[in-house]
């Protein structure tokens, strides 16, 4: 199959592995990446017994549902007792812990969790069920946002009148910079998204090397893709001379999707926004224009972030995991009581948490 047994070949992955081996700096290397794609294949395909020892792959915040605010997911959950409205959200979302409850056990009470594919999916439910008001937890980064403003155009287009949307959009490149601006955090480097970047590009990165000296390299997420990046990563850093790579050329281009960056623009604004486990960051986020205001669920249905607890379990340790500062098995809660089966953090929900990924491949 083109595009996927190439970049598993064992013979190149090997020869991969040895090269990094060859040009290994010798001092401890830590490199993050900020996809949760490249966290589960990382740990699935065991790349982490390739690489040298001083060589680390740490994971970032690269889970959307991982770095939704806890007040987010009680605000789905409230509305998910409105006998009146019906929630539509993608499945990772089903099993976060809120303060109280989850989706999950809201869907079980009263039926109107719907879990959807596509937003579009959420527009045919709302076709489908007039009386009722559908919400679609707009959880994602930049490669989700497109595809979020293009339903919310269509809807605008048809008329559709009960449908509403609850955004929690974040963008990655002012995590990053909010990464490297925290003097307590070691990185060296960044592997860079392969998703994000195929909408964004390459472009958006140069900060990293100009402004902050580290080396990073855009990949995708097969075993040859990760192991490429981290090899030019290294290249860079032996020679001193970081700039933004990019492996993963047969989808990311410099300016990206242009189309798409343009639909997300015309829907949504850039703002400050919350990420779990690091508070606010300066225009992280997304958030409705004035013109789309009757699309948006805080504005029809008067949620407000001061009436919502947002309780955290003060013994989970997921918003240092997603730091990079620690890891799993650092957790107390980890496998001990959180498990796939019983996630209590958001990292062990989606299965691109890094507790998750190291709970199933280590």
């Amino acid at each position: 199959m083109r595009y996927v047994d190439e970049f598993r070949n064992p013979k190149l992955v090997k020869r991969i592995a040895a090269k990094i081996s060859s040009i290994n700096p010798g001092d401890q290397i830590d490199i993050m990446e900020v996809c949760g794609t490249h966290t589960q294949s990382f740990y699935r395909f065991g790349l982490r017994e390739l690489l040298p020892k001083n060589v680390r792959l740490i994971s970032g915040p690269g889970c959307p549902v991982c770095v939704s605010p806890q007040k987010y997911i009680d605000s789905a959950i409230e509305l998910a007792k409105n006998k009146d409205v019906i929630i539509a959200t993608f499945g990772d979302m089903l099993r976060m812990r809120g303060t109280n409850s989850s989706l999950e056990e809201e869907k079980t009470k009263f039926g109107n969790v719907y879990v959807v594919y596509s937003p579009l999916d959420a527009l045919s439910i709302a076709k489908n069920n007039p009386r009722k008001r559908v919400v679609f937890l707009a959880v994602g980064f930049e490669a989700t946002a497109s595809a979020i403003a293009l339903t919310i155009l269509s809807a605008k287009k048809e008329r559709i009148k009960n449908i509403f949307f609850l955004p929690s959009l974040k963008l990655i490149p002012p995590a990053i910079r909010y990464l490297l601006s925290d003097k307590r955090l070691k990185i060296d480097a960044f592997l860079c998204p392969g998703h994000v970047s195929a909408v964004i590009g390459t472009q958006d990165y140069e900060f990293i090397p100009k402004k902050y000296g580290k080396a990073c390299c855009v990949a995708g997420f097969e075993p040859v893709d990760i192991l490429e990046g981290i090899c030019n990563i290294l290249e860079q850093l032996i020679l001193n001379k970081p700039y933004v790579a990019n492996q993963y050329t047969r989808v990311v281009t410099k300016t990206g999707n242009t189309l798409a960056r343009r639909v997300t623009n015309r829907v949504f604004g850039v703002r400050d926004s919350q990420w779990r486990g690091f508070g606010f960051i300066p225009d992280s986020g997304l958030e409705l224009k004035k013109e789309f205001h009757v699309f948006d669920a805080k504005r029809a249905f008067s949620i407000s972030d001061k009436k919502i607890k947002g309780k955290t379990i003060s013994s989970c340790r997921c918003a240092d995991i997603l730091k990079g500062v620690m890891s799993p098995e650092d957790c107390p809660l980890f496998v001990r009581v959180c498990n796939p089966d019983n996630p209590i953090g958001p990292c062990m929900v989606s299965s691109e948490g890094t507790c998750n990924a190291y709970y199933r491949y280590r």
